[in-house]
């Protein structure tokens, strides 16, 4: 536990959750989506993809983008709306079915599944689906946000599905690893991409009063330089290989740092037939002042077989 878990753990307080919202679907928002938007996402992530990079095919994290408006009111109308400055982002889980591309018209809602006090906070879990207009399913996703500093008690409902990662792999040698740097405007690049405006990424006055050291990059946007590494390296550049990603996010990644994900082979309970798991990390390096530090965990690439 870190300092500032402590702290949060310290001075949380029993706050009443409201369990009626469990299942509820927001109402569905529509999303056009165009090769122009899905090439400014590839470019805000520093992603290497021809396909991405031309507009042709999505990458995999920008599945989050039609279902962005939908994710905090479901998750606020089991929350306290007042908590939303105490909002972290504490686990995602994205499931692909197909990939999105251009001319595709997204309908997307999304609904908590549950709540529960996890001791320096608390969690509300919600479920997000991606369907054409004609009703086909494109993705699923799960979000955890994390309300630090308040207590919601035992809780009620079904928790996000599992994607651990086994403390043993950490001692093979890597299937592959990956150094990538995030820029210094980073953020400034993503969140109009993304269509997250969310202050503590863009105003450091903001993220400070938040106790951040200052501006942080958006947790989905390391996710997504990991969605593109374990392409890359594993699935041959093909996005329709990817079937799921997921990660818990450790601490947040600071504009202008280096980060080295490492994809470890996993058990095949995670993957269905014809299909590969792959456990990862991500990290800042340490240096002569600082030891390693994680910064995502628990990550998972379910890819289909070439």
């Amino acid at each position: 536990m870190t300092s500032s878990d402590t702290r949060a753990a310290r001075s949380s307080e029993p706050v009443a959750f409201d369990g009626a919202g469990l299942g509820v679907w927001t109402d569905p928002e529509r999303f056009e989506v165009t090769a122009e938007r899905i090439a400014e996402y590839a470019a805000a992530t520093n992603d290497p993809i021809d396909a991405h990079r031309a507009g042709r095919v999505a990458p995999p994290v920008f599945a989050v983008v039609p279902v962005f408006l939908s994710m905090a009111p479901a998750a606020l109308s089991v929350a306290p709306p007042e908590l939303l400055m105490k909002l972290v982002h504490g686990e995602q889980d994205f499931r692909f079915h197909r990939p999105i591309v251009p001319g595709d018209t997204l309908v997307a809602r999304a609904r908590p599944v549950s709540y529960a006090g996890r001791g320096s906070g608390s969690s509300v879990v919600v479920h997000a689906e991606t369907r054409t207009e004609a009703g086909e399913l494109v993705g699923e996703q799960w979000l955890t946000a994390f309300f630090r500093g308040v207590d919601a008690g035992p809780g009620e409902g079904e928790p996000a599905p599992p994607h651990p990662l086994d403390p043993a792999l950490r001692a093979a040698a890597p299937a592959a690893e990956v150094r990538q740097h995030i820029d210094e405007d980073q953020t400034f690049r993503y969140s109009p991409a993304s269509g997250d405006p969310m202050p503590i990424h863009l105003d450091d006055e903001i993220a400070q009063m938040a106790g951040l050291p200052g501006i942080i990059n958006h947790g989905l946007c390391t996710m997504a330089f990991t969605s593109w590494a374990a392409l890359t390296e594993l699935a041959g550049a093909d996005t329709a290989r990817l079937r799921r990603l997921a990660v818990r996010f450790a601490r947040p990644v600071l504009p202008g740092q280096t980060i080295d994900t490492r994809f470890w082979r996993a058990a095949p309970g995670f993957a269905g037939a014809g299909e590969s798991a792959y456990s990862y990390e991500t990290v800042v390096p340490g240096g002569a002042d600082a030891p390693e530090a994680t910064v995502i965990t628990d990550g998972l690439a379910v890819i289909a077989d070439a």
